[in-house]
């Protein structure tokens, strides 16, 4: 089976790393290598800039850079798309796809050409905020200044700001997926209510299941659904499952999670956003390898071979021909 996966910071785990590594076998959870063994159709690389660097339009654009050499150097392996169309022709060709995403859309600096400029560069989603404000709007999570994590109460106060508004506004007249994983409570709606197009929460699970607040409430999923979008089952078990142990049992939990937005929203909102390379590793599925497993024990499941592809790829192809 073939699949998809909206989400990994694989990227910003080489350039953080500052080494000679090669995405065709580097020490992570997605190398070249397993995709290639999970039969990878298409893998979204989110540039993950963290809000506090000093410089993170230039910080964006220096890990742009990486992954563009890193796509250079595994021409023979992979290639870039902006369009369904490109990602056929790479498919045709024997050849994984790559599609180029932002995570913590504050790199734009509250500059709509900063926003056109990433899109000429190649970029087709943007996760709009990460943990922390940004001029955009205000996420779910919040870290306060001595370190204190905040992931049990969502905000359901502070959605966008009016430059957040405009820039999605602007996504979507330059035909960008808007992604609203970590986005405020408040932010969602703010977002379901602006778009003119299907939006993502790329790698988010359900909040009936784990109460952790970067997954989404029931009413966000029948929104989500009846907008067109997809939600990508994030593999972290700290989503997974209120026990982090549990949660390290992947292919459950991960199982859990479908059926549950199934029965409340149907198949068509389900995708795949590993969150592979931003997680911890110590999980049962713990690279990208892997991936046949899940699918082996969502047929024992009950999910149908049809349900299973379009989890897999067929659901986010939807929304790709309907946005970009």
């Amino acid at each position: 089976m073939k699949y998809i996966d909206l989400h990994c910071d694989t990227i910003g785990r080489m350039y953080e790393a500052q080494k000679d590594d090669h995405l065709k076998n580097a020490a992570l959870q997605v190398n070249l290598e397993f995709l290639k063994r999970g039969n990878c159709l298409l893998q979204c690389f989110a540039m993950y800039v963290p809000f506090h660097v000093p410089n993170p339009f230039e910080t964006c654009m220096d890990m742009i850079d990486c992954y563009y050499r890193q796509i250079e150097q595994n021409a023979d392996m992979i290639r870039p798309v902006l369009n369904k169309e490109d990602l056929f022709k790479n498919e045709r060709e024997g050849k994984i796809s790559a599609l180029l995403t932002i995570e913590e859309g504050g790199v734009v600096k509250n500059h709509l050409s900063f926003l056109r400029d990433f899109h000429r560069l190649g970029v087709r989603m943007i996760c709009l905020n990460w943990n922390f404000v940004n001029g955009i709007g205000h996420p779910n999570v919040t870290v306060s200044k001595d370190g204190k994590v905040n992931d049990r109460i969502p905000n359901t106060e502070e959605g966008l700001t009016e430059f957040g508004f405009m820039m999605v506004r602007e996504m979507n007249r330059l035909r960008m997926i808007v992604d609203v994983s970590h986005l405020s409570d408040k932010g969602f709606y703010d977002v379901i209510q602006t778009s003119a197009f299907p939006i993502v929460a790329s790698h988010s699970n359900a909040r009936g299941v784990c109460s952790h607040v970067r997954n989404l409430t029931d009413e966000m999923i029948l929104l989500l659904a009846k907008k067109g979008g997809v939600m990508g089952m994030n593999f972290c078990a700290d989503f997974l499952d209120d026990d982090v142990e549990r949660g390290k049992n992947t292919i459950d939990c991960v199982i859990r999670h479908m059926k549950y937005i199934r029965a409340l929203a149907g198949i068509d909102v389900l995708a795949l956003g590993t969150d592979f390379d931003g997680i911890d590793p110590e999980i049962e599925m713990k690279n990208a390898s892997m991936m046949p497993r899940l699918f082996q024990r969502m047929k024992e499941e009950g999910f149908t071979d049809e349900e299973i592809e379009k989890v897999a790829y067929k659901n986010f192809l939807r929304v790709m021909q309907a946005v970009l």
